[in-house]
């Protein structure tokens, strides 16, 4: 079978089945400790990467939870911890998101600003917007950061 033809003979596949041909590859994984072994180390470490940049982006305009919910996602495809704190986090935020929703508009307009202040003192933090700055020509020493590009 050409590889055309695997790809063809996948798409075919109904979700149910696709999730048992999933479950029979993983199986044959597990039957092998030190190929399991590697794989959840793997797992591991591609989920917590994922994870972590997910943490980090949380304050900034974007999908930074999005991020957050997929590195749980991957390690709890492996690990039982990750699986109680997906649905922990998920629970959590679905209740504040819900919360700040009915909260009044000068509350959300506050939590806006909040997240603005954060995103604007950490680019200057790291460097970001002294070197934007200074793309423009403005070479104000305030705007240069303590720790960053160009300090």
């Amino acid at each position: 079978m050409t590889f055309r033809e695997k790809v063809q003979a996948d798409r075919a596949l109904t979700p149910g089945q696709r999730r048992r041909a999933w479950a029979r590859w993983r199986d044959k994984i597990r039957d092998h400790p030190v190929i399991d072994f590697g794989y959840r180390i793997t797992v591991g470490v591609i989920g917590s990467i994922v994870l972590v940049v997910g943490i980090i982006a949380i304050p900034y305009p974007g999908p930074g939870w999005a991020i957050v919910f997929l590195g749980l996602a991957i390690l709890a495809t492996e690990f039982r911890l990750a699986q109680v704190a997906l649905h922990w986090v998920r629970v959590r935020y679905d209740k504040a998101m819900a919360w700040f929703a009915r909260q009044h508009i000068a509350l959300q307009a506050l939590g806006a600003l909040f997240t603005t202040a954060v995103v604007l003192g950490t680019l200057w933090l790291f460097g970001a917007v002294g070197l934007a700055a200074g793309w423009l020509g403005i070479d104000w020493p305030w705007l240069k950061s303590p720790i960053g590009i160009g300090s």
